[in-house]
């Protein structure tokens, strides 16, 4: 029986040739942005590529010189993102244990957001009649039904009391 492979070790092998194009060792640094620099931060910026200086010929094999990440960053967020990149590098560095960033350079542009859909809200049943109830008495199906789910939109997303 053939061992069933996290879906984590799949993608690496699908995606890393991309990514090793780009710079990065593996995938880690996008799963982990958020980690490193805040959620808040992460919504408006993210790593694009890491470039790495070019080595000498007779240069010893110990570890590589700090490489420079390249971060694609929202307008507005890029002014304080530069004011706060010595303290992106030390948590690149620490979450990869070794200097492995040196310099970030900012990249304005547009930053590609995962949609997070919302868990839907538990309704309350007697809600759910009121609403069901208020609506119950419109002819038109397709606009009882548009209202139906509108009241119960309303009904989820209002605070408790």
């Amino acid at each position: 029986m053939a061992r069933i492979k996290p879906l984590a070790e799949l993608i690496e092998t699908c995606i890393g040739p991309a990514f090793a194009a780009q710079g990065f060792a593996s995938t880690d640094i996008l799963a982990a942005w958020p980690d490193i620099v805040g959620e808040r931060l992460a919504r408006f910026c993210q790593p694009s590529k890491l470039e790495w200086p070019r080595r000498a010929r007779r240069e010893e094999q110990g570890r590589p010189d700090p490489g420079t990440l390249v971060v694609r960053v929202e307008g507005v967020f890029a002014l304080e993102l530069q004011h706060l990149a010595p303290v992106v590098i030390q948590r690149i560095n620490a979450h990869y244990g070794w200097a492995c960033v040196g310099k970030l350079v900012l990249k304005q542009g547009r930053v590609h957001q995962a949609v997070r859909k919302r868990a839907p809200a538990i309704l309350d049943p007697a809600k759910r009649g009121e609403v069901a109830l208020a609506v119950s008495a419109i002819g038109d199906d397709a606009l009882r039904d548009a209202l139906d789910r509108l009241g119960v939109a309303i009904v989820a997303s209002a605070p408790p009391r």
